[in-house]
């Protein structure tokens, strides 16, 4: 049975739906209700769920990585995502996203590059990413390095980005299953964003 333990830290609602050491969802928002729709919208349908008030070590430690993601820490942590339920390009793209290192970003061409499919494709599954910010949708963003969209909304996503800022300069490729992906500093984004342009 999957359990859902949801926590307020410093005003951010974090919540893992999970089961054993096997992460179905996280989210996080500004009130507890954000948080359990999109955790209940993320879980598959036909598995039975139940809410705990004391969550076990992982729960918390999966909620104090989220907190950890949005205040731009670099979280090393590595959960078993309970990818099974997700098409086989979702858990290609939801790999390959996941690999993105604090301080960088993507764009949706360049994954769909890696990964194959189109830059639309890519879109939409961040847009049903069921894992963030665990799998780091916000460090995905168009080619031009606009931000794109995000389900928290652009200004959200913003600050995030903002949080993780880190000074790098060169952009990198990281090795993912089936190719090579680009990621560049996320300054770049953050510099078109000062210039007035996104």
């Amino acid at each position: 049975m999957i359990s859902l333990h949801v926590k307020e830290i410093e005003g951010v609602w974090c919540g893992v739906a999970y089961e054993g050491e096997k992460i179905f969802a996280t989210a996080f928002a500004f009130a507890e209700n954000g948080v359990l729709r999109s955790l209940l919208h993320a879980i598959p349908f036909d598995v039975p769920f139940q809410q705990l008030e004391k969550a076990s070590s992982f729960a918390e430690r999966v909620i104090n990585s989220i907190k950890a993601i949005y205040d731009g820490k670099d979280v090393r942590n590595r959960f078993s995502l309970a990818t099974e339920y997700l098409t086989d390009y979702a858990r290609k793209v939801i790999e390959a996203v996941v690999l993105i290192p604090v301080g960088y970003v993507s764009s949706y061409g360049f994954i769909a590059k890696a990964v194959g499919g189109s830059p639309r494709a890519v879109g939409r599954v961040m847009a049903l990413n069921p894992f963030a910010p665990i799998v780091p949708c916000h460090r995905v963003v168009c080619s031009d390095f606009t931000l794109g969209g995000y389900g928290g909304g652009l200004n959200l996503k913003r600050e995030i980005l903002s949080r993780e800022r880190r000074g790098y300069s060169c952009e990198k490729e990281i090795l993912v299953e089936g190719g090579k992906l680009r990621v560049f500093p996320v300054e770049f984004v953050l510099r078109k964003l000062e210039k007035g342009k996104c």
